[in-house]
């Protein structure tokens, strides 16, 4: 083999892992904004829906969960850590307090 052919096969072999590396999918970064808490199903179901997308927590997603806790006040002040976090996108769900009437 040729030196010139030798010293190019070095060069590429270099170069590969680095190309590999580059084309692995990056982390998306979600805010999930709440007023209040979400139970384990409710969080179950929005990681089911961003799953169906192509989302999945901890291999090409990670969310920040942030809750007002019901005091809706708060909710411009998370939405700008949120922010200052620079996460890609941010979620909200409207949980209101659910009341059941019988007949």
């Amino acid at each position: 083999m040729k030196r010139r052919k030798f010293i190019m096969l070095l060069g590429g072999a270099a170069v590969w892992p680095l190309a590999a590396r580059a084309q692995q999918p990056s982390m998306a970064l979600v805010g999930l904004l709440l007023g209040n808490q979400l139970d384990d199903r409710e969080i179950g179901a929005i990681r089911q829906g961003l799953g169906d997308a192509g989302y999945i927590e901890g291999r090409n997603l990670a969310i920040k969960y942030r809750s007002a806790d019901g005091r809706f006040e708060r909710l411009p002040a998370i939405a700008a850590e949120l922010l200052a976090d620079r996460v890609s996108s941010i979620l909200t769900s409207d949980v209101t307090p659910r009341t059941s009437t019988f007949s």
